[in-house]
């Protein structure tokens, strides 16, 4: 069961919708999730790792790129997808500085079945050491929708510390929309813990330049 009521989220994002408002920035202000854990030993309990689609696109600005074959090649082109094909990724040449660059210019990355097993060994380890190797695209996805689901998917995973964050809306979005993620991505987040909210410290929720609210 959710120990955090929809009004005491509403109300927050309320807030922060105000006053992104009032304070325009040149850019969309990106709200964030942050979560604090409590109870939990990083170095000794079993680290977690899972994702989950959130119902509204947090980041339509997020930078997807298609690593294809000669079919998604072109589908990529049509889109105006940022795509590269195997010949691209060979000219790398296993270099580690220009592929963590390359990694770096983008947010994530799909990859066609054909070419998914071979990154390893034409790329060497740089988009798995960065967190981004490439989710699977088929010929019976939809690319249009692989990538929107794609920026609509956030990531939760313990690492050395017990502080995370993920983007759960951003400034153009109503209250509602940005409301309903939040639900979703802390009731996500929650299932994920062994002890449930016994592990949740605090859970605050902020915008880009905007003053951090506390939900929990």
């Amino acid at each position: 069961m959710s120990k955090l009521p929809t009004s005491t989220v509403k109300a927050a994002v309320a807030e922060i919708l105000k006053e992104s408002e009032e304070k325009k920035r040149k850019f969309t202000e990106t709200i964030e999730l942050q979560i604090g854990l409590k109870n939990i030993d990083p170095k000794r309990d079993k680290r977690f790792a899972g994702s989950v689609r959130l119902p509204h696109v947090p980041r339509p600005g997020m930078k997807v790129a298609v690593l294809g074959d000669a079919a998604h090649m072109t589908q990529a082109a049509a889109l105006n997808v940022p795509a590269f094909d195997t010949e691209a990724l060979k000219k790398f040449n296993k270099q580690k500085k220009p592929i963590k660059k390359f990694a770096n210019s983008f947010h994530a990355f799909l990859a066609s079945e054909s070419i998914i097993k071979t990154i390893p060994r034409i790329l060497g380890p740089g988009l798995n050491k960065a967190g981004k190797f490439p989710a699977l695209l088929t010929h019976q996805d939809s690319m249009d929708e692989k990538v929107v689901e794609t920026r609509s998917t956030v990531k939760f995973q313990l690492k050395k510390v017990l502080c995370m964050s993920c983007a759960v809306g951003n400034a153009e979005m109503t209250e509602d929309q940005v409301t309903q993620n939040t639900l979703l991505a802390v009731n996500f987040l929650v299932s994920l813990l062994k002890k449930h909210w016994q592990n949740v410290k605090s859970l605050h929720i902020k915008s880009t330049m905007g003053k951090p609210k506390r939900i929990y």
